[in-house]
């Protein structure tokens, strides 16, 4: 049996697992089959990562943290989750292939997914035009005119943000009105570089190796029209990665696995969470990296008061210096 499990190889799964090795804890990352390294496998340069003054590009990022832990003693496993046995001081991961491993601990870092508009172009052109985050890409826009599709406060908020590089910023929403805050509406309204694009909907993203424009369906009348734009910025919003843990963790009233207070301890003993999965607000590979060691900080202190492998965990208040769980 393993002192810990972490779920998810993103910036806060290899953040925990990078200080979990340090610990000599041997941890094991189980890694997506498919969607190893998170979202920034999808982003081209990375330029607010501490330690980058040239930037890097996400998945050279990635790379590096993996082989950081792994250089620690970590180990990865390319495989699927497909359920959690998380009662009893002993945690069960059940993979894809069948596989069963335990440990006395288990990290769930599974980050969240942006919501995405659903049509070829804006995968074609994913990281070439086509962004989920404005604070990330918005600084390669400069003096450029783009694009943002949504109606609440992140749609509101990325448009504001976004005047400070573009020179035009349309945003598009399907119907003729805002579900935004009314603070949000009117910082994006008084923004002269702001122009909305009312009662549409994007069908189409153009362009061979970037963006050139969107073709838009009115949603009354149902006529096509194409919009010349060098960026589209998709911020109709996240669903944090909770499917695992429904029923078996406490989540908040946004959808992310509650935590108490600054730690990374859920409603369960011996569980643990981190990254985006916890996070509705800021969602930065630098926060979700800090989540990450809290993370490991907070498995070690469980382990340590845990004394020799095979003794039943304890309640959250029985752990020395740690208050009991209390998700009310």
């Amino acid at each position: 049996m393993r002192h810990t499990i972490i779920i998810g190889s993103g910036p806060a799964g290899y953040t925990a697992a990078i200080y979990a090795a340090r610990a000599n804890l041997e941890p094991l990352v189980i890694a997506s089959s498919v969607e190893a390294g998170g979202e920034l496998m999808n982003t081209t340069e990375v330029e607010n990562f501490p330690g980058f003054p040239e930037a890097i590009m996400g998945p050279d990022l990635m790379t590096k943290m993996q082989e950081q832990a792994e250089r620690f003693g970590t180990e990865v496993l390319y495989d699927d989750v497909v359920s959690l046995d998380l009662d009893g001081p002993v945690k069960r991961v059940t993979l894809g292939s069948g596989a069963v491993h335990e440990a006395s601990s288990l990290v769930f870092a599974t980050g969240s997914a942006h919501r995405k508009i659903g049509i070829e172009g804006e995968e074609r052109l994913s990281g070439r035009g086509v962004s989920y985050c404005a604070t990330c890409d918005g600084f390669f826009f400069r003096e450029r005119v783009i694009a943002v599709v949504g109606g609440g406060d992140s749609a509101m908020e990325e448009a504001t943000f976004l005047t400070k590089f573009a020179s035009k910023v349309y945003v598009i929403h399907r119907r003729d009105e805002l579900r935004a805050s009314k603070i949000m509406q009117e910082r994006a309204f008084n923004n002269e570089k702001i122009e909305f694009v009312w009662n549409s909907e994007v069908i189409d993203v153009t362009g061979e190796d970037a963006v050139s424009g969107l073709v838009l369906r009115d949603t009354v009348d149902g006529s096509e029209r194409e919009l010349a734009v060098d960026g589209l910025f998709v911020a109709i919003g996240n669903d944090p990665r909770t499917h695992l843990v429904h029923g078996k963790l406490d989540l908040t009233p946004e959808g992310t696995v509650w935590v108490d207070g600054r730690s990374s301890r859920t409603s369960v003993p011996g569980v643990f969470a981190a990254g985006d999965v916890i996070d509705p607000t800021y969602r930065q590979a630098v926060t979700a990296a800090g989540s990450g060691t809290v993370a490991a900080l907070d498995v070690e202190h469980y382990l340590a008061a845990l004394g020799e492998a095979g003794e039943p965990a304890p309640d959250a208040a029985e752990i020395d210096g740690l208050p009991e769980v209390d998700a009310a």
